[in-house]
């Protein structure tokens, strides 16, 4: 061998190094670190402006009744949701009964219907106006006892009927991976099927439970309008009604610590539930856990159990929507013509539609950025992008507002009149900022999940032959990636179709959704005239509800064939 051959040799593992390190390609590790600061600055311009006026502004009202009441519903609401979710997921995964090929996918549907319209549905139908209470007033007199259904457990019911499905998800998904090898070893030694539900499987299926009430309680912290519908008052609520109520900004930049320092207690929680622990399937040959047959009135019992989540969660809210929608068109046909309906519905599809690309172009980007650069800072700093979703839509609101009116004071200091005026928050780009920090993280996982299916070398290898990381993002990564893409603009697109608080905080006069529009008529109750909204909330959120069903049976069905 020559000695240039051997130098060529020697420096070959340190090139390749130096392309892992992303030393000579900066610009992409700065962008990574610019979109993380550009998440992470509202909240910390929250968390500073609330901790700076401590002595300042008298704590609002009710304060200490708000943060036990939030406390309360978020634990009610999760283990509701376990109970749901996981009896359900127990009893599709361990029995055989009719219909239960079809309810295992159909279980999901709940997660389209989103709280706020699944609350005021119920609440047409169990109110004191409601067909429930009339039929009781009837039979027992105008004076006979009629339970409170604006209140803190029917908010509860409401919500884990909505919800339940993330923690369905998530304990199914365990019962299947991790029953192959251990549910087998514990019914050879000897152990019943109830006791190695207890002493086996729910021990490890405990991170995903976790996982899953995690999820609920930080949606449950998030609910802005559900919680109205029932005289909840949480911190939530608290920091809308003093921030557009009484105008007391510092106090609600207070409350809104109150709401981060309980989203980060979940996801502590979350990691406490979890444990040390790490579970990891080997082998996978066993036969797992085998369903077994109920038959004749225990087998229709379990149809039942699974009607009855899906029927109240799903098919009874739908179609009493399709009913008001049927009757309003018919006993006021201008109904449908509103213009305010066709401008509202463009209006949620043009922020939506917007916010989804710049999910979706940024996730790329900082995707590309830590492909490229391979450090474990950079790669830190792409999952700090991800902490948006942990934090409330209103306090989120605050944030952008806060960051604004400090941008403005900045450029008025440096000699700039008028600052940033009301280009921001004086118009949809201040809902789109807020909405793209707290939708980013979706779309990111999607993204990142598609790319750690490339292989590096082929990263490497378009790099070695003088690829610039442009065009290798344009003509590698994008087209391997197009699948994670086109889920992340769908995933981003529906959030940003339901999200509330957001648009209540920051929109400019005169703009409206479709969210903030079944909002406002279902708090003066006009059901009916809320019901075609709420079905075009619904039949988007469909979608991604599909979406994630196909999913799961695709990875059900590659985890059967490699078992």
């Amino acid at each position: 061998m020559t000695g240039t051959a051997v130098l060529a040799e020697a420096r070959t593992p340190k090139r390749r190094s130096r392309l892992r390190a992303g030393a000579d390609r900066p610009g992409w590790s700065a962008l990574v670190l610019v979109v993380a600061a550009v998440v992470a600055t509202p909240v910390l311009a929250v968390v500073l402006d609330g901790l700076g006026s401590l002595g300042d502004a008298a704590p609002p009202r009710g304060l200490f009744d708000m943060a036990v009441t939030t406390l309360v519903l978020m634990v009610g609401v999760a283990a509701g949701s376990l109970l749901v979710g996981g009896g359900l997921a127990w009893l599709v995964t361990a029995y055989r009964f009719p219909l239960r090929n079809v309810f295992v996918w159909l279980l999901v549907l709940p997660l389209a219907v989103p709280a706020y319209i699944l609350g005021f549905v119920f609440l047409s139908v169990f109110d004191v106006s409601g067909p429930v209470q009339s039929a009781m007033r009837a039979v027992w007199g105008a004076d006979a006892w009629m339970p409170e259904v604006r209140s803190l457990p029917a908010a509860v019911l409401v919500m884990s009927l909505s919800l339940y499905p993330y923690v369905y998800l998530l304990a199914r998904t365990a019962l299947i991976e991790h029953t192959a090898g251990t549910y087998d070893a514990a019914r050879t030694l000897g152990a019943g099927r109830g006791r190695a539900l207890r002493r086996v499987l729910l021990p490890l299926a405990r991170p995903s439970l976790a996982a899953g009430m995690s999820l609920v309680m930080m949606e449950t912290l998030t609910d802005f309008a559900t919680v109205q519908y029932f005289n909840v008052q949480t911190v939530s609520v608290g920091v809308y009604l003093v921030w557009k109520g009484t105008f007391n900004f510092h106090a609600a930049t207070q409350l809104a610590i109150l709401v981060l320092l309980f989203a980060l207690a979940v996801l502590a929680g979350e990691r406490a539930l979890r444990g040390r622990a790490r579970y990891h399937r080997q082998g996978g040959r066993g036969q797992g856990l085998q369903p077994k047959q109920l038959r004749g009135g225990r087998g229709w019992a379990a149809t039942a159990v699974c009607m009855a989540a899906l029927g109240t969660g799903f098919l009874i809210p739908v179609i009493q929507l399709l009913v008001w929608a049927l009757r309003e068109a018919v006993t006021n046909p201008v109904f449908l013509a509103d213009p305010r309906f066709g401008a509202y519905v463009v209006n949620t599809l043009l922020v939506a539609t917007v916010t989804a690309v710049a999910c979706v172009f940024l996730s790329v980007a900082v995707a590309h950025g830590v492909r490229l650069n391979g450090g474990r800072f950079i790669a830190s700093a792409a999952q700090l992008t991800t902490f948006g979703y942990a934090v409330p839509g209103a306090v989120v609101g605050i944030g952008v507002l806060l960051s604004f009116a400090a941008l403005d004071t900045a450029l008025e200091r440096a000699g700039v009149p008028g600052g940033t005026g009301l280009l921001v928050t004086g118009s949809v780009l201040g809902i789109i900022y807020a909405y793209v920090i707290r939708f980013l993280a979706p779309a990111y996982q999607a993204v990142d999940a598609s790319f750690a299916k490339i292989p590096p070398t082929i990263t490497f290898s378009a790099l070695s032959l003088g690829a610039a990381p442009l065009r290798i993002l344009g003509r590698v990564h994008v087209p391997l990636a197009r699948s994670g893409i086109a889920v992340a603009l769908m995933l981003v697109a529906i959030d940003a179709v339901k999200e509330l608080p957001i648009v209540l905080l920051l929109r400019p006069f005169g703009f409206t959704t479709a969210s903030v529009w079944v909002y406002e008529l279902a708090r003066e109750n006009f059901w009916e005239k809320a019901s075609l909204p709420a079905l075009v909330i619904v039949a988007a959120a469909v979608l991604p509800v599909l979406v994630l069903v196909r999913q799961s049976r695709r990875a059900e069905t590659q985890g059967k064939a490699h078992a």
